[in-house]
């Protein structure tokens, strides 16, 4: 089940909302419990056997570690966590990376079965989440919850389930043990859910159309101008509809008392690689960080070991994002983008005029979303040709022709990726805003429902991940 469609919108929304504010206080956890595993069992119903001994699995072993620490057995301890990580990344690797592990081998000849299993949705997102709860019941930065109902109801939680943000248990343990609920909260929160629908629906589904036809055009026949018409097309359409999934996620954290941290700072400003993975889903760069990144030794060691320290956590968020070899090409270009910045041109960088940083940091990202969006590596090395106008032309009529199709809904997109809106709205009267708000948000409502009721293309396109 997604967002984004009527269903969802009309039915299961707002059954769960009656129902959870019918609830006492007690309950309401329970109740978020069990909706939230039928919204993760709604495609594959088998999965919620895997969810469940997921939660089961890391909350004991939470209980072991503190346990452990209480008596001071360190080593005990250590084991538990050892443990719990194991077999929640072994879990990820056979449902995520199995098949493209072993169809590997078996083209250069080693024999190994592909097995074609349905990936569990949202596997990377909660696995994240979870293995590092005994992590931070070991470091004393989080207490063990309540119940197992506190624990399972934040590990399932379906606002940010399927595509994040990324949150940790202990951002979130203040509130599901207590949470507050207002009228304002709430309105925020309807709010914030309409613009995320709203980006989704209105621009990212249109704009993807146009990405479509470039990803389905032979190499042969693209042309340069072309290319990055397509390339363009794709930037703005995961963009909104990974940041949409993000503020629909916060909208409906806040309708039910919880307060999610932002998952995007308009990335899309960045003037470097190093400030686009500061602005670009936050939660799981800051993730990587804490857990990955640090624990290696962080930039408080000599080059060398910083380097491969970069180097480890970029092919890890690389190959994060998908089971397919182009994902770590990715990551790897990254982390040569961010060692190059870091050792040789972030001064340079500082000195140059900052439209110089903003179309070198467009430039980078665009590129590296060629290689993040064509999986199979003949056609990506055709793209990326033709990007360069190595070999196409430079423009034709077909290109002439989507641009002025397109052009409209590229330019609201283009303007909506920047802050320039949010500035203009608070420059507006109080007054004026609380008068137009219940009328944009009913607007926004109204036309997202036309086109999904009209249309038939509404991809999700992190739903894989």
């Amino acid at each position: 089940m997604v967002f984004s469609t009527p269903y969802f919108l009309f039915l299961y929304l707002p059954a769960v909302l009656l129902l959870y504010y019918l609830s006492p206080l007690r309950f309401r956890n329970l109740v978020l419990l069990v909706f939230n595993l039928l919204f993760y069992g709604w495609g594959e119903p088998v999965y919620i056997l895997l969810m469940i001994f997921t939660i089961v699995l890391d909350y004991f072993a939470g209980l072991i570690v503190h346990r452990c620490k209480q008596q001071g057995n360190d080593k005990g301890a250590r084991w538990a966590v050892g443990v719990s990580l194991a077999l929640n990344l072994a879990i990820l690797f056979f449902f995520k990376y199995w098949d493209l592990v072993a169809g590997t081998l078996q083209r250069i000849g080693i024999p190994m079965p592909v097995l074609h299993l349905t990936l569990p949705i949202g596997i990377s997102f909660y696995t994240f989440q979870t293995m590092t709860y005994p992590v931070d019941i070991y470091r004393g930065d989080a207490e063990i919850p309540k119940n197992l109902v506190n624990f399972g109801t934040f590990v399932t939680l379906f606002p940010q389930l399927i595509a994040g943000p990324i949150i940790k248990y202990k951002e979130l343990a203040d509130q599901m043990a207590y949470r507050t609920h207002s009228p304002e909260q709430f309105a925020s929160g309807v709010q914030m859910f309409t613009i995320g629908l709203a980006k989704k629906v209105l621009l990212a589904n249109s704009i993807g159309q146009l990405w479509d036809i470039y990803l389905a055009t032979p190499g042969g026949q693209l042309t340069t101008l072309g290319a990055w018409l397509g390339i363009l097309a794709f930037s703005l359409q995961l963009y909104f509809d990974f940041s949409g999934y993000s503020d629909m996620a916060v909208g409906m954290g806040r309708m039910m008392g919880f307060e999610f941290l932002a998952n995007f700072n308009y990335p899309y400003l960045a003037k470097s690689a190093t400030e686009f993975w500061r602005r670009w889903h936050i939660s799981l760069g800051s993730w990587f960080r804490e857990y990955l990144y640090i624990p290696l030794g962080g930039n408080r060691v000599k080059a060398p070991r910083l380097v491969f320290n970069l180097f480890v956590v970029w092919a890890c968020t690389g190959i994060w994002h998908g089971a397919s070899w182009n994902f770590l090409i990715w990551g790897l270009y990254y982390f040569l983008l961010i060692v190059f910045e870091r050792f040789f041109f972030s001064k340079v960088l500082q000195k140059l005029p900052g439209w110089v940083g903003h179309l070198y940091g467009l430039l980078i990202v665009m590129v590296g979303w060629a290689l993040f969006a064509v999986e199979d590596f003949s056609a990506m090395g055709l793209y990326l040709k033709a990007m360069f106008g190595l070999g196409a032309g430079w423009a034709d009529g077909t290109f002439w022709y989507y641009l002025r199709n397109y052009l409209p809904i590229l330019l609201i997109a283009a303007v909506s990726a920047t802050p320039l809106a949010a500035t203009l709205w608070r420059k507006l009267s109080l007054r004026l805003r609380q008068a137009a708000i219940p009328v944009l948000v009913l607007a926004g409502l109204v036309l997202a429902t036309a086109y999904l009721v009209d249309g038939t293309y509404n991809p999700f396109l992190y739903f894989r991940f």
